[in-house]
């Protein structure tokens, strides 16, 4: 089988996805090819909406979640008729000789704006070929409703009613989970993870991280983790070099305080970590999940955030706080619970699926 992804790089979640999707279907000797959807618009447009999606992101998360907001209560943004829709499938008729050129049979959308552009190539074109969506947020993000392809893999069943609601046909939901790479299903025992990344085996530790793009008051919880003698804590600034430099120099003779900038050794981290200090994107939370890692969420962005964080702190899995302060009051004591953090890990025992890929690509497969 060939297989095209349809990914957008609007933050590193969307390409995640499709890495671990890509990673099975390789496995299994398919053909698999990931690209940037909105490179079809022009790459100029493509890097002109990530760039800006990542300056918002970081610098005004308030208008983020204005955004977010408005297009949840606006649903008439993406319609066929609105400047938004036709902008975001300008590229529809380049991405089908993309696809027919290359005689994909299968095409697999990560992102809402991919499966709007790949909508229409259905619409216009109709082509054979398989078509499925995958939801990277534990909600049914907006504009979602406005597509129409085959399948639909949303994070867990709990959730189709939503999904339902905002027009997605029942029978072409398949509760899968978010599909997180292989990697994260290893498991290396704790202590002997502490000991390859040079923590102290006495101290607990807490893993920092705000999504590749480093957003969120990390350096004022940083500062006051840094005075609790017991805990050592790894922070993870992603793509945001800025942070990571004044980090860098502000704890540089701090042995308990560890800065890195952006890395491949995420699973080995969560694997020493005692606690998972972090914003609630939807690939993030669902990689922690997935290793049994207690949660502390930072709600620097909200938007579709907002839904992620619910849906962990209704099942005990996480706690949250209403500022930086309180926040690191509540991890330092959990830290220090081995009983409570036991408990939220038995929590996300309880409500982690099978491995998302796996699942996606046997219900793609199934017919072949």
């Amino acid at each position: 089988m060939k297989v095209a992804i349809l990914s957008c790089n609007t933050g590193e979640g969307h390409n995640s996805c499709s890495a671990a999707v890509k990673e099975v279907f390789l496995n299994h000797g398919d053909s698999c090819d990931t690209v940037d959807a909105l490179g079809f618009i022009s790459e100029r447009a493509s890097r002109f909406i990530c760039g800006w999606h990542t300056r918002i992101y970081r610098y005004m998360p308030g208008l983020f979640r204005w955004g977010y907001r408005y297009s949840e209560q606006h649903s008439k943004v993406f319609k066929k008729s609105s400047g938004v829709y036709k902008f975001l499938t300008a590229g529809a008729d380049r991405l089908y000789r993309y696809l027919c050129d290359g005689e994909y049979e299968l095409v697999i959308c990560t992102h809402v704006f991919s499966a709007l552009i790949m909508t229409k190539i259905l619409q216009k074109y109709s082509p054979s070929i398989k078509t499925a969506f995958v939801a990277t947020d534990y909600t049914c993000s907006p504009s979602a409703g406005e597509s129409r392809l085959d399948w639909y893999f949303i994070p867990d069943g709990d959730l189709e009613g939503e999904f339902v609601q905002n027009g997605i046909p029942a029978q072409r939901i398949i509760p899968s989970g978010i599909p997180v790479r292989e990697k994260f299903y290893s498991h290396i025992d704790k202590e002997e993870a502490k000991a390859q990344l040079g923590i102290s085996a006495g101290h607990k530790h807490i893993l920092l991280m705000c999504g590749s793009m480093g957003c969120g008051p990390i350096q004022k919880m940083v500062e006051k983790l840094s005075t609790v003698p017991q805990i050592e804590a790894s922070v993870v600034c992603g793509t945001n070099t800025r942070l990571q430099e004044q980090l860098q120099k502000e704890f540089a003779s701090n042995g308990r305080i560890h800065i890195y900038g952006y890395v491949d050794s995420i699973p080995l981290l969560m694997d020493s970590a005692d606690l998972y200090l972090t914003k609630p994107g939807g690939i993030s939370v669902t990689e922690a999940m997935v290793k049994g890692l207690p949660m502390a969420f930072i709600n620097a962005v909200a938007g579709c955030e907002s839904y992620n964080m619910r849906f962990f702190l209704d099942r005990g899995a996480a706690v949250e706080a209403d500022t930086p302060d309180a926040l690191v009051d509540h991890c330092t004591r959990i830290l220090l619970d081995d009983d409570e953090r036991a408990k939220m890990a038995d929590s996300l025992k309880r409500i982690q699926p099978a491995n998302a890929a796996q699942t996606i690509y046997r219900k793609l497969t199934q017919a072949e």
